[in-house]
């Protein structure tokens, strides 16, 4: 079994990621890739426990934005969150990694409700478990979901896989002399306005001391390097005296 500097973790995945180059909706190949990933990390033996975004479907900011009720239209991005948590537990279990979708909104059809001694169970048992819907509570992004889905399992780290290979001060996409870095505070994330998370998960993570990992989903073998301990992306955590 190969090593790993972990023992449980969390994987926050935006739903963009899904898409690919056209922009919305789930590009099959991408997301065979991205479980393939995956399974690549949970061979090592780790805990998994995943957040998945619905951006690639339907954005509540953005709705309420053009006049929809926030209230309403962020309900709707849960519901997006949902469908994505489905096929991505279809593209796993292709792969033979057992899962489970729990979903912060009661759909008992299709998911379990999210009980967190049973999330924590499944995940003792090797389980990959697929958080959906958010925080299942308007107002709130699958960032802050994230943050607090990794601590209420105890997981050692976020990771949040990302279209872009780290921090960068800019955006190296629009500024050819964008400087990455290797590490960063919680606090120079804030105070530099740095879009990596939205400021309370940001906060959520400096208040409870949970590093956030960083790094580029466009190589799905990323996720095994994270879990691995490789040195990719950027690391977030508390200033180290």
């Amino acid at each position: 079994m190969a090593r790993t500097a972990f023992k449980r973790v969390l994987l926050k995945l935006s739903g963009e990621a899904l898409a690919g180059e056209q922009g919305f909706g789930i590009k099959v190949d991408i997301i065979q890739e991205i479980a393939k990933g995956v399974a690549a990390a949970v061979e090592t033996g780790v805990e998994m426990g995943i957040v998945i975004g619905g951006g690639n479907i339907f954005r509540g900011i953005a709705a309420s934005a053009t006049g929809m009720d926030r209230a309403s239209s962020d309900y709707m991005g849960m519901l997006a969150t949902c469908i994505n948590a489905l096929a991505l537990q279809d593209a796993l279990e292709k792969l033979d990694v057992y899962t489970r979708v729990q979903s912060a909104i009661e759909m008992a059809e299709i998911a379990e409700p999210y009980i967190r001694r049973k999330a924590i169970r499944h995940l003792e048992k090797k389980r990959v478990v697929i958080f959906a819907a958010g925080t299942g509570n308007p107002y709130f992004t699958t960032d802050t979901a994230a943050a607090l889905r990794a601590m209420e399992i105890d997981a050692e780290v976020v990771m949040k896989a990302t279209k872009v290979d780290g921090v960068y001060d800019k955006d190296p996409k629009k500024f050819s002399d964008a400087v990455k870095f290797d590490e960063l505070s919680y606090i120079e994330v804030l105070n530099r306005q740095l879009n990596v998370m939205d400021s309370t998960a940001i906060s959520l993570c400096m208040d409870n001391q949970l590093p956030i990992l960083t790094f580029n989903l466009d190589n799905p073998g990323n996720i095994l390097k994270a879990i691995q301990g490789e040195k990719i992306g950027t690391l977030i955590r508390a200033n180290q005296k």
